[in-house]
């Protein structure tokens, strides 16, 4: 008789041990994770406070977002939190309040910035933050801005300041704009894989690095007239701050090496002949400028400071009741998809499931959309466009205000609105559709594999390993047609114009803030603080709140958030740097991955591949 267990015997032997073993790694990490949040608790430093004459000191860390992604707690325990820039996301309201509360704070005599780590901003969001520290400036306090190196959108902040403070080993790195991507198309070739794109728009360039080894002529011209527009309003913006001219910024390799012949090779020197900074001072020599205007803190052997994150932590207070006039804010950021998304995404559920909860509301009078977004899903993007006539038609005004993109999906669910807003450096429009199938029938018939079989009609045999036919081709490319028309139209009504004027500025062409103003695709140029006064006109409320709708987390991930978040940072750095491989490994991935991330249920997007910011 055979001494082996027996099939089943083994089976569920195996699966109780599976078990076991998560039961066990549950545990332990919620055991050690009590046990790191008990030792931050006996060991919490007293409260911060601020004392008269302080600076606050802004050290940007991360990316400035208009709405923070959600990120599961253990990711999070591992990533570093703030200690990991390249993960850690702050809210632009956080930073806008900041400086309005120092603004009026007679404890605050100045604002320093410190901005190595300052990671992803987007222009439109930097110049909002520049114009908050023209008003601090203008109640008579002062900015001052130190950095090692400042690159070119750290500089573009700086140069807000009164004066800017440089290392002599340092430099400031303005290199002007770009757009570059990569293309497939002769790669996708060498491995038989079958691309099928049918798009509208002449400059709906988002399915190009999948039909092309570079970039088209069309695509180059909107890009250019895009690039030109955006670098003219950096390059006025850091004029004005600095009072240079333009032209000093953005210097030839020829121009900038006669520079660096003059300083001697110190790029450092450059920036102060150029008039770029105004000192050049070690760390400590910068502690000891800021120590002839601020009182010395002798325990840190610095100037009295209070860092902007104990600040915004003092600056948190609990909510009051609010009164029963109020204008809702829903933020809209990212890719727009299908479903219900978590924050930092917008889904076409969830997004629409907040509009419907502010309509509601009978508290609410009128709703500020807040749109950053290069669009998506154009199942999601009419999801969400419903919604908003829906409070219309409730009597709730709507009004749009763009962050630093509002382009193409983002454009659908804003072109009905009451009134919209967008910044001088808003990436919107791309007015334009694309659908897009690929099919792997040669590629596997290289490997000798076959797909064959029966079905009731043309669609049922659907798939990736069959080749798309010319009829069922011609039905998506019709349907594709369709939505560019119904994408014109919508324009067409909401802005009050007619769709053969509508169809001149789409064709997926992308534009500014300030072009977009000039067509008659915006309304006015401005930011939050005007789209709410706007609403509140619009509603006819003289006296209100703002009351802000987000997803709500439940009662368990609140708690296992803010048990991980404690113990973060008791853990060591666990970071590496990239090496120069996996940098470009990582770009491949996330071109591909940005397509295989959308879900529409009809293959239909409203998507601009050009509107990073």
């Amino acid at each position: 008789m055979s001494t082996k267990p027996s099939v089943i015997r083994r089976i569920f032997v195996g699966l109780w041990r599976t078990v076991n073993g998560l039961r066990k790694l549950i545990l332990n990490l919620l055991v050690f994770g009590l046990l790191a949040a008990l030792i931050v608790a006996m060991t919490e430093e007293e409260p911060v406070s601020v004392k008269p004459d302080t600076a606050l000191v802004l050290e940007l860390s991360g990316s400035i977002v208009d709405q923070k992604r959600y990120v599961d707690p253990i990711e999070a325990l591992f990533s570093q939190g703030k200690n990991n820039p390249d993960e850690h996301e702050i809210l632009l309201a956080d930073v806008l309040d900041t400086i309005h509360n120092a603004e009026v704070d007679s404890r605050i005599k100045a604002i320093v910035l410190v901005l190595p780590d300052l990671r992803r901003a987007g222009m439109s969001k930097l110049q909002v933050i520049g114009e908050a520290l023209n008003e601090f400036r203008a109640s008579g306090k002062q900015v001052f801005a130190y950095g090692n190196f400042f690159d070119q959108q750290q500089y573009l902040l700086a140069s807000y300041a009164d004066k800017i403070y440089l290392n002599p080993q340092g430099g400031v790195m303005i290199d002007g704009l770009s757009s570059y991507q990569m293309y497939f198309k002769s790669a996708l070739e060498k491995l038989d894989v079958q691309t099928h794109v049918f798009r509208v728009g002449t400059y709906k360039s988002a399915v190009e690095p999948f039909l092309r080894d570079d970039m088209s002529p069309a695509a180059k011209e909107a890009n250019t007239a895009l690039l030109n527009g955006l670098w003219q309003s950096y390059s006025d913006t850091v004029a004005v701050n600095r009072q240079l001219q333009p032209d000093q910024l953005s210097l030839s390799a020829e121009d900038y090496l006669a520079q660096l012949d003059k300083a001697n090779g110190q790029p450092a020197q450059v920036a102060i002949n150029l008039g770029w900074v105004d000192k050049l001072v070690t760390r400590d020599g910068f502690r000891e400028e800021m120590k002839q205007l601020l009182p010395e803190d002798k325990e840190h052997h610095s100037f009295r400071q209070v860092h902007f994150d104990d600040y915004l932590a003092l600056m948190k207070q609990p909510s009051l009741p609010l009164s029963e006039q109020n204008i809702g804010v829903i933020v809209a950021k990212g890719k727009i998809l299908n479903g219900y998304q978590q924050p930092g995404e917008i889904g076409g559920e969830s997004t629409s499931a907040l509009l419907r909860k502010a309509r509601y509301d009978d508290d609410i009078k009128a709703v500020v959309l807040r749109v950053d977004s290069p669009g998506g899903s154009a199942f999601a993007s009419e999801q969400i466009r419903q919604e908003v006539l829906a409070l219309q038609k409730a009597n709730k005004p709507v009004v749009i205000s763009m962050g630093s993109v509002a382009a193409s999906g983002g454009y659908w669910i804003s072109a009905d609105a009451d009134y919209i807003f967008a910044t001088p450096t808003t990436i919107t429009g791309s007015i334009g559709i694309f659908g897009m199938i690929t099919t792997f029938e040669k590629t596997l018939a290289n490997l000798g594999i076959y797909t064959d079989g029966v079905a009731t009609s043309d669609w049922a045999g659907l798939s990736v390993t069959r080749a798309l036919s010319p009829q069922v081709s011609a039905v998506i490319q019709r349907g594709i047609e369709r939505g560019y028309q119904e994408f014109i139209n919508i324009v067409a009504s909401g802005r009050g114009m007619s769709p053969q004027d509508v169809d001149k500025i789409a064709q997926g062409r992308v534009w500014t803030g300030v072009k977009a103003l000039e067509l008659g695709l915006v309304d006015e140029l401005g930011d939050m603080q005007q789209a709410v006064a706007k609403a509140a006109e619009l509603a006819g409320l003289s006296q209100y709140d703002t009351h802000l709708f987000e997803q709500e987390l439940s009662a368990e991930q609140l708690f296992i958030q803010q048990l991980f978040g404690a113990a973060s940072g008791w853990l060591p750095d666990l970071r590496a740097d990239s090496g120069l491989l996996e940098q470009l490994i990582n770009q491949a991935k996330l071109e591909i991955s940005l397509l295989d991330s959308f879900n529409d249920p009809n293959g239909i997007y409203l998507y601009c591949d050009t509107c990073n910011d």
